[in-house]
């Protein structure tokens, strides 16, 4: 075998290599994004991560809970949240250096996940871009709308 010239190249093909699959299809891209806090099947983990199966299709039936996913994708959320009678408190990062295709593919297939009761339309790019084009929130902001939405039902 031969020996590698320059290990900068190899990085890249590496890191192209990662990556491909998460662009190739939204499941992938679920993954190899979020499936390490989310689970793969969207279950979370108790009192550390929510869970997204059935409850991200419910949300995702109206403009104001897709646009709060949205949100959360790009540019994260802390603090304690009550999911399923639990408390969770943890924090998601912003996601905001992914395309917006890619948050849409991901948010598509998150939707679902858990065998929802009502499927929910598949995110399109330009919902992402229309959030990212509102301008970035804080963590604290995106907190404050779930809390808004929470008491209104809009989610659970």
């Amino acid at each position: 075998m031969g020996r590698i010239s320059n290990p900068w190249r190899l990085g890249v093909l590496v890191a192209a290599a990662l990556s491909a699959p998460a662009m190739a299809e939204p499941k992938a891209a679920f993954v190899a994004r979020c499936s390490m806090c989310h689970q793969a099947g969207g279950e979370g983990l108790a009192g550390q991560f929510p869970r997204l199966a059935g409850r991200a299709a419910v949300m995702a039936q109206n403009p104001e809970g897709r646009h709060y996913m949205a949100r959360v994708v790009l540019f994260g959320l802390s603090g304690p949240i009550e999911i399923d009678g639990s408390r969770i408190a943890s924090v998601m990062p912003g996601m905001a250096s992914m395309s917006d295709a890619e948050i849409a593919e991901i948010l598509s297939h998150v939707v679902t996940l858990g065998k929802p009761a009502k499927p929910a339309k598949p995110f399109k790019p330009a919902e992402i871009a229309a959030v990212r084009a509102a301008g970035r929130v804080s963590m604290a902001d995106n907190a404050a709308l779930r809390a808004t939405l929470a008491g209104s039902g809009v989610i659970k």
